[in-house]
């Protein structure tokens, strides 16, 4: 999907007044191909970020914020370490609210509406204010070199990030259309300077998948203000950022997983849970997802 402008308040107002966000997923695609083998995650990490990568996707916050803050102290000018310490609190959020599971992701009324709860106000906080942090060091790289692919990527994830906040935890549907359109404006200027930045494709799927699970007369009124969402071509970029993307890679795989669950594709689902609970087995949320599909199948 090209890159499109910033949908106008007006527009995006009129859709929001409409009602609250809620759909329904799209019948089941035949043909579609089987899901690409998923690279395994680094066999030796090298630096802290690697290491808190996969401690947080083992679910250990604390002790991948610790590899995050050593990152930072090394390199304060680098926003990557930023963004990393913003995705901590924002998984940990996530994990605390059940969103990362199946039931949530096939319920529309919470995948479109958000949590049913209040939010951890202490982890909020610290998730803007890395956020701040990582835009901040980001934004700073830009102003020295427009093409600075650490740059790029800090303001990709930084801007997906808090459009997954907005919209999942904060509820403000309105915030979160905009943040999508800049954040995937900096997700193609990721990708012509760097065609293997699989990290990139996150935000472009997610946007393409999440826009086009609003009922049709809300697109209708999105397409006026130059926003357009399609699955497949959604699931395709999240298969390519699973195929090709680093720190953001296993989070790739499991929104694949469930989008797959949502298009009624529960072998490929099995396959990428599969994956994912043993790459990581300390991460009981993989393992759980995989046993659910098991007992979905039943007995042979």
């Amino acid at each position: 999907m090209s890159a499109r402008p910033i949908v106008s308040i007006a527009v995006l107002l009129l859709a929001v007044v409409l009602g609250e966000l809620t759909g329904t997923a799209s019948p089941p695609r035949g043909g579609q191909q089987a899901p690409p083998v998923p690279p395994a995650w680094v066999a030796a990490p090298a630096t802290p970020v690697d290491v808190g990568f996969r401690q947080l996707y083992q679910l250990k916050f604390s002790e991948a914020r610790e590899q995050f803050a050593l990152w930072e102290k090394q390199r304060p000018d680098d926003p990557l370490g930023f963004s990393a310490e913003a995705a901590s609190y924002l998984f940990e959020e996530f994990n605390n609210q059940g969103v990362l599971t199946s039931e949530f992701f096939l319920d529309d009324k919470r995948l479109l509406g958000g949590i049913p709860g209040e939010p951890d106000q202490q982890l909020g906080a610290a998730f803007h204010a890395a956020i701040q942090r990582a835009e901040k060091a980001g934004q700073a790289r830009l102003d020295r070199d427009a093409r600075d692919s650490s740059g790029l990527l800090a303001m990709t994830m930084s801007n997906g990030m808090m459009a997954d906040y907005e919209s999942l935890i904060e509820k403000r549907q309105l915030a979160t259309l905009h943040l999508l359109g800049v954040s995937e404006g900096f997700a193609n200027r990721l990708l012509a300077v760097d065609s293997g930045a699989g990290d990139a494709y996150v935000a472009l799927g997610v946007s393409n998948y999440i826009l086009a699970c609003l009922p049709a007369y809300k697109r209708f009124f999105l397409r006026l203000g130059g926003v357009h969402g399609d699955k497949s071509v959604g699931m395709h970029q999240l298969e390519q950022a699973v195929a090709n993307g680093k720190y953001l890679q296993p989070y790739a795989e499991l929104l694949l997983a469930l989008t797959s669950l949502r298009e009624k594709q529960p072998q490929r689902a099995q396959a990428l849970l599969a994956h994912l609970s043993g790459e990581f087995p300390e991460n009981p949320l993989f393992a759980r997802e995989l046993a659910k599909l098991g007992a979905l199948k039943g007995p042979r």
